[in-house]
């Protein structure tokens, strides 16, 4: 296995197979937007939307194998983000969001892939996990900053972004990311994890291009705005 063979960790493999679709990311469709100030509260609400879903796939997949050696690790901290973005859009647009802000194509096939990796034994979810739990942990305080100024948000509305009813940010990414490379040091086949870990980031990016995209032709729904 050509990544045990080099004494990589899994999230240090991770990071070196995403690094430049990462970067992609950044500079690419609502992402790049919201970096640069230009997103609007049309693009962040159905960023959430559509992630929502994710989210419960992601977190009710590591909750289906809590008890397995592979995943056990990871179950014991439950980042619970799906429910903190369900409180945001309430906040955002209300609570009947599920009926009156769209699942877009893409958000759609981010779900289903996730639910495909939570198959089997469920060790795909830790490229998952990696890419979403990681990326909130490290980046989501520059985000939510940023969410603050460019969109007037409130922390009703960036739940999201806070961890601070489970602890301290530091300690809980130094802890998860431990997490995962126990699991992936259990994992039968690392090196479909981290092919994984491109396939999240790819998902992502297709989900970011798409919203840019809807927003732009002025299709993103008017209760996004209330």
């Amino acid at each position: 296995m050509e990544i045990a063979s080099a004494g990589r960790s899994l999230t240090a493999a991770l990071y070196g197979r995403t690094r430049e679709l990462h970067r992609d990311a950044e500079r690419t469709g609502l992402i790049a937007d919201m970096l640069h100030g230009r997103a609007d509260r049309r693009g962040y609400v159905l960023l959430l939307r559509n992630l929502h879903p994710a989210y419960q796939a992601l977190e009710q997949g590591i909750e289906r194998h809590r008890d397995s050696f592979i995943l056990g690790p990871m179950a014991k901290h439950r980042l619970d983000r799906a429910g903190a973005i369900r409180r945001d859009l309430d906040a955002l647009c209300g609570s009947r969001w599920a009926n009156t802000v769209p699942m877009l194509p893409a958000g759609v096939a981010y779900l289903r892939r996730i639910e495909s990796a939570a198959a089997g034994d469920g060790s795909l979810l830790i490229a998952h996990a990696y890419t979403r739990y990681l990326g909130d942990l490290n980046g989501g305080l520059i985000l939510r900053r940023l969410l603050e100024k460019t969109l007037r948000l409130g922390p009703e509305q960036l739940a999201h972004y806070d961890f601070s009813d489970i602890g301290d940010v530091a300690t809980l990414k130094l802890a998860y990311r431990e997490a995962l490379d126990q699991a992936g040091a259990a994992a039968p086949d690392v090196d479909r994890v981290v092919e994984e870990g491109a396939a999240a980031f790819a998902c992502n990016i297709a989900l970011s291009i798409e919203i840019q995209r809807v927003v732009s032709e002025g299709t993103a729904v008017a209760a996004a705005d209330t």
